[in-house]
């Protein structure tokens, strides 16, 4: 991940590491902080910055930013990775190798590796050691909703139908919004909720094109329906929590930290389900060269797929992801004409159109920073993290311009006491 501090009008960078942490200063009398409502002078009475900035306002004031751009297309450039893994699942089984749970096991592995590491080079083995307790249970928690709902999703696959499956999917993003207006104080727009049904309806009519053209039934067998719907409805809303609680760590950590944390709990509860429900599997599965290939086809697209998600939760949300998401039917279909032989459905591009339709409204009427501003880290992100892609990064590099001067003027006394000052 990238590591670039940001520009500011005077403050001094703060390395991140939770081994030696900055020693608190007394503010100056004469100077606003961030957050410290103590000292107040007539300066501190301004408006804040983030609002000063986000006067540059319209109705399409969002869709004017780079940002805005990035964000569809990270969204799209993840559903495709997404469907790379979808795919290379179906190779597996296809040669006779189904191991839901230990073929995911390769890719907190992989993540384990590199973010574990890099992230005790940058806190020491004592920073690292002490995060761990002090944070921890957190992770222990985001990492437990991660792997349950990729396991709960593939397990509903073996008893019910692609379409319940799809249907109950919706039940994610009911969860994220949910949890994210009760506890992380977002509140929706009217455009963004006008989005998001017009998403799920493009959604529709791409399992109405399933339905007619009998696609929903392939492979799936429906012997035990209920307990499929019961299965993709519990992966559903692990989904919807684990997505929730990423947005929430990686606006106030550094990613490599969330991404260490998230992979190295993963791999002790991946393996540990891997142990108990796929030895029957192993048993029975085929071990070639070629299903040696799919694996590590499937656990680099993963990864891949892992290591961008922060980002695009940086810069958007857990409701816009999972929006973004709903295109991975379309995008599946077109990598199987070429791998499965499929045949694409006149209603397929009409769906496509109407997701992305619905991501362009669900930004109409949002201001310069989008949904990049996070309502629980306060109006100028003084308690978020200041890392690539985040509010706080596009306001101190605003301030460092000299773009604003009540800008500057707010981010030219450093807050030592904020966390994780210059992270990526």
């Amino acid at each position: 991940m990238s590591n670039t501090t940001a520009r500011v009008a005077a403050p001094k960078s703060y390395p991140d590491t939770a081994s030696n942490p900055p020693v608190p200063q007394s503010p100056k009398q004469d100077a606003p902080i961030m957050g410290d409502d103590s000292h107040q002078s007539a300066d501190s009475l301004q408006e804040p910055p983030a609002d000063l900035l986000e006067k540059q306002d319209g109705f399409l004031a969002y869709l004017t930013t780079k940002e805005f751009y990035i964000t569809l297309l990270l969204g799209q450039v993840l559903a495709i990775a997404n469907t790379a893994c979808s795919t290379f699942s179906t190779l597996l089984v296809r040669e006779g190798t189904s191991i839901p749970a230990f073929q995911t096991f390769f890719n907190y592995l992989l993540l384990n590796i590199i973010f574990t590491s890099y992230t005790i080079y940058r806190y020491g083995i004592r920073g690292w050691a002490q995060m761990v307790l002090n944070h921890g249970w957190k992770y222990i928690f985001l990492s437990f909703c991660d792997v349950e709902g990729n396991y709960f999703i593939v397990l509903a696959y073996r008893y019910t139908t692609m379409l319940s499956a799809q249907l109950i999917n919706f039940w994610a993003i009911a969860v994220v919004v949910i949890v994210s207006f009760t506890f992380l104080r977002v509140r929706y727009h009217s455009t963004q909720v006008l989005g998001i049904l017009i998403c799920i309806s493009g959604m529709g009519v791409l399992i109405a094109s399933d339905h007619i053209t009998g696609a929903d039934d392939g492979n799936y067998s429906s012997g035990d329906q209920i307990k499929g719907d019961f299965f993709a409805l519990l992966g559903a809303t692990f989904y919807g929590l684990a997505n929730t609680g990423e947005e929430f760590f990686v606006s106030t950590a550094p990613v490599y930290e969330v991404l260490g944390q998230m992979a190295m709990y993963g791999m002790v509860i991946n393996g540990i389900q891997a142990g108990i429900f796929d030895r029957s599997s192993f048993q029975t599965a085929t071990w070639n060269s070629q299903v040696g290939v799919y694996l590590t086809g499937y656990t680099l697209c993963l990864a891949f797929f892992y290591c961008m998600v922060p980002l695009l939760f940086r810069l958007s949300s857990a409701a816009f992801f999972n929006i973004s998401m709903l295109t991975m039917n379309f995008w599946g279909v077109l990598i199987g004409v070429g791998v499965f032989h499929y045949t694409i459905h006149w209603m397929y591009p009409i769906a496509f159109m109407l997701i992305i339709i619905g991501q362009l409204i669900y930004y109409l009427g949002r201001r310069v920073l989008g949904d990049a501003r996070k309502p629980w880290l306060g109006r100028n992100q003084e308690r978020g993290v200041s890392g690539l892609f985040t509010a706080r990064r596009k306001l101190e590099t605003t301030a460092g311009r000299g773009r604003s001067d009540s800008v500057s003027t707010t981010y030219s006394e450093h807050d030592p006491m904020l966390p994780h000052a210059s992270a990526a």
